[in-house]
């Protein structure tokens, strides 16, 4: 019986927190969706307000686009490197025991350059991948805020975050009429 306590596997807890950020023109309308949250029972430590004279966006996690890019290209760029060496390695080894050719500079330039042609491709589709995908929401947002205009950040659960979005969508529509 305790021998299937180390068998067993044990489950990776899933994500319990979701992100909403809403952009408002200007600072009177982001203030009042935040009191209007905190009237309906949200918790400020789940809210932050994000403009001149609040939060910065660094404070919160809003990075960069370029910073996203740069990280995630180093990211990728470890992880092919490292599977173009690997590879490199099986090269190696099946042209001087699978072809039986003889050891020579040629065939030892085989382990650096799938390493360095691996890095290569990596960093580039993680920089492309980290500027248009993650990088790209994140250079609306900061659009927005070189516009003079606000973010509200609700974090929380999923159904927090869903009733937040549903509390500023009815307060927006009575707005609107």
């Amino acid at each position: 019986m305790s021998a299937l306590r180390f068998v067993r596997k044990k489950s990776i807890p899933k994500r319990s927190s979701s992100l909403a950020i809403i952009a408002f023109p200007h600072e009177a309308a982001a203030f009042h969706a935040y009191r209007l949250l905190q009237q309906h029972g949200i918790s400020p430590e789940n809210l932050a307000i994000v403009g001149q004279g609040y939060s910065s966006p660094d404070s919160v996690g809003l990075l960069e686009p370029m910073a996203i890019a740069l990280h995630s290209g180093r990211n990728l760029s470890g992880a092919t490197g490292l599977a173009g060496t690997f590879l490199g390695f099986v090269l190696f080894w099946v042209a001087y025991l699978g072809l039986k050719m003889p050891l020579s500079a040629t065939l030892f330039l085989i382990v650096p350059a799938g390493g360095f042609i691996g890095g290569f491709i990596g960093a580039t589709l993680g920089g492309l991948w980290g500027f248009f995908g993650k990088g790209s929401t994140a250079g609306i947002y900061r659009h927005q805020l070189r516009k003079g205009h606000y973010l509200l950040m609700i974090e929380g659960s999923e159904k927090l975050v869903r009733s937040a979005r549903d509390i500023i969508s009815v307060y927006s529509a009575q707005q609107t009429r």
